[in-house]
């Protein structure tokens, strides 16, 4: 017969000034909670704080709601997300359409192996009107913008070196390139077998950063 050991042990207080610690804490049991296969309505305070080995009510002095929570999770992961176009983009060779192409790549990648914290990223449930939580519009409207920035600049450098056919609109046409790398990767999320040629993602993003 297999015993089955329980850890009973309460956990330990943060010493004072720790409250950061017990903050992030919160945050990755939020992201493991999604991670193990659920989605936002699998973090709720009780489940969060159960993950992490508090009271429910420990999470107040952090979080007031379990929208602020997700907002946390999605800031922190929109800051991985920002890191790993950086990276793509400083380990690419110095051409523009190099940097373009590592960068996309990277962002396609990134929804790829992070498939349940990419949707919430994007909405979702966790976004309930701001009447109604402690999220305001300007929370909201922040998220991506580090990331979305880097798209604009290497675009903007494809225009420069004269490889892109530039419009009079080089944000809106950084919309449109983040618009259809976010369609591409929601879609390879949500069907069993993605239709179409394997090289689709290199031809949307000669398609939509019109690439000579």
């Amino acid at each position: 017969m297999v015993t089955t050991v329980t850890n009973t042990e309460p956990r330990r207080r943060n010493r004072r000034g720790e409250g950061g610690k017990l903050r992030e804490e919160i945050i990755e049991a939020a992201v493991a909670l999604l991670d193990e296969g659920g989605d936002e309505r699998a973090v709720t305070l009780r489940s969060v704080a159960r993950k992490v080995g508090i009271a429910a009510p420990s999470i107040y002095p952090h979080f007031s709601d379990q929208p602020s929570i997700m907002l946390a999770v999605v800031q922190r992961e929109m800051d991985s997300l920002t890191s790993v176009l950086r990276e793509a983009d400083e380990n690419a060779a110095p051409d523009a359409r190099a940097r373009l192409f590592a960068v996309c790549n990277a962002y396609l990648d990134f929804a790829r192996q992070h498939p349940q914290r990419y949707r919430i990223m994007f909405g979702g449930l966790w976004t309930p009107s701001t009447e109604d939580t402690s999220i305001t519009d300007a929370d909201l409207d922040s998220l991506g913008v580090a990331a979305f920035t880097l798209l604009v600049e290497v675009l903007g450098a494809c225009v420069e070196e004269g490889i892109a056919h530039g419009s009079d609109d080089l944000f809106g046409d950084s919309v449109a390139l983040w618009l259809g790398l976010h369609g591409l990767a929601h879609q390879r999320a949500v069907v069993r077998k993605m239709p179409g040629p394997d090289d689709v993602g290199d031809r949307l993003i000669t398609a939509l950063a019109h690439l000579k």
